[in-house]
């Protein structure tokens, strides 16, 4: 694979080589060419006939001299597939480019180019191309759309060459091939205001020392490139080495985005269904905030984090907002259940505190697992919990009025424990929730920051 992302091969010569690969290839035209052929030089052989034999021998040859023509042909043919673009959100389409050269000095004969695709994106493409001259080059192009999110193999590419006379046909497999990633689908969310963020970058709890007296500035050793204006004289001359003044290390406002994976807290498949939400609301919001200059990561209730492990696992400075995207997207399109049962790991990773704002998608909650989620609050400066309920989502929207005894209960626990908690209906919007969630956050408080009631 090249830098621009073309796949290229050229023909394995160890592939299927030799007489006995070229013979396989004829056609059924072909082999009756062959069968008249024998059948004509054995009959001009018993019976002495001289010009049924040369008819015998034309009808025999020719078939043996295109399957030889067109078994060189095959190795001088190159191929190369071109993905754009390489990452699509689900029910998006993919143009997918291929390209065929003729890299020998003899013209090919009829090509049908084919290429393996998953069922899941649509039909196997079939392309039929007519000759082509000596190095010259066809390009044709097809679409891909999948409504499933996930990492799909395209490839490998496939040539199947015929002669001029249709007597022989030979498949040949390029060897590589590429992967398109289908990610969940994104929202776009307003810029509401939600509790317990920062207002951006650089203005977290903690400050840099330096933002202290002149007397109290942490100096350290100069290093190459360094402004000269930034030189503190009275360190300099204390250490007697030239020192300069630290710069403020900004802090930036954090958010976890929890997703729980658990397959016991989510009933149903498919596009619809309450886990494929959840894990494009949880791509929502880690876009929407990253978008707004925090320090993101993706935790799982298996404890797992993204980018990197453990509680420190955010998307820093100095990783570039596309980049951790990406990464985080890359995570989000092959997630699938756990087989765990409780949220235990998820809050041992959040014990660490200093998490910022918390944003959640839980799926059912019991009563021992609404109490951790419960314990999850203190841990974080502010938390929005979005809970799918799987009795509600196994109705129509129409025939919901709310949600259901269970879950109403599960949101008032998590909401007396400081958690901003909305029900998921089906057939909702993120965007919907996103508005609703900061509208619940400012009833619930008072101007003067105290709790209200309702």
């Amino acid at each position: 694979m090249d830098a621009g992302g073309t796949d290229r091969s050229e023909a394995d010569r160890g592939e299927g080589g030799g007489v006995r690969t070229a013979l396989a290839g004829l056609t059924t035209r072909g082999r009756s060419f062959l069968a008249a052929g024998i059948a004509a030089s054995v009959c001009a052989y018993v019976l002495g006939q001289s010009d049924l034999l040369r008819v015998g021998l034309l009808l025999g040859a020719l078939p043996l001299v295109c399957a030889a023509v067109l078994h060189r042909t095959r190795y001088r043919v190159a191929g190369s597939r071109r993905l754009s673009p390489g990452r699509v959100p689900a029910g998006s389409e993919a143009r997918v480019h291929l390209r065929v050269d003729n890299v020998s000095r003899l013209p090919t004969g009829l090509l049908m180019l084919q290429d393996r695709v998953p069922y899941v994106l649509g039909p196997r493409p079939r392309f039929v191309l007519d000759r082509v001259e000596p190095g010259g080059r066809r390009e044709v192009s097809y679409r891909v759309r999948s409504d499933l999110r996930g990492r799909y193999p395209l490839g490998p590419l496939q040539l199947r060459l015929t002669d001029p006379f249709g007597l022989c046909e030979l498949t040949r497999s390029f060897s590589t091939y590429d992967t398109l990633t289908v990610i969940p689908r994104v929202e776009a969310l307003p810029p509401v205001r939600l509790s317990g963020e920062a207002k951006g970058y650089g203005e977290g709890r903690q400050r840099s020392l330096a933002l202290a007296g002149d007397d109290d500035v942490i100096p350290r050793g100069y290093r190459y490139g360094d402004d000269l204006r930034r030189v503190h004289w009275r360190s300099t001359a204390r250490y007697g080495e030239l020192m300069v003044r630290r710069e403020e290390q900004p802090q930036r406002a954090r958010c976890t985005v929890l997703l729980d994976t658990r397959v016991v807290g989510f009933e149903g498949a498919g596009p619809d269904s309450a886990f494929e939400w959840a894990v494009s609301g949880a791509a929502s919001v880690l876009v929407h905030m990253l978008e707004r200059g925090f320090s993101v990561r993706l935790l799982t209730d298996t404890g797992n984090t993204v980018p990197g492990e453990g509680a420190e696992g955010f998307a820093g400075a100095s990783q570039g907002t596309a980049d951790a995207a990406g990464l985080m997207m890359d995570t989000l399109a092959v997630i699938d259940h756990s087989d765990g049962t409780s949220l235990s790991r998820a809050y041992d990773v959040l014990r660490g505190g200093n998490e910022g704002l918390l944003v959640a998608f839980f799926g059912d909650l019991d009563e021992e697992q609404a109490a951790v989620v419960a314990r999850m609050r203190q841990r974080s400066g502010g938390a929005l919990a979005f809970v799918l309920d799987s009795e509600t989502w196994a109705r129509e929207p129409s025939d919901v009025p709310g949600p259901s005894d269970g879950s109403e209960e599960r949101l008032r626990m998590l909401r007396e424990s400081g958690w901003t908690a909305v029900a998921v209906p089906r057939g909702a919007t993120m965007e919907e929730l996103w508005r609703l969630a900061d509208h619940e956050r400012t009833t619930l408080t008072t101007p003067t920051g105290g709790k209200g009631t309702r």
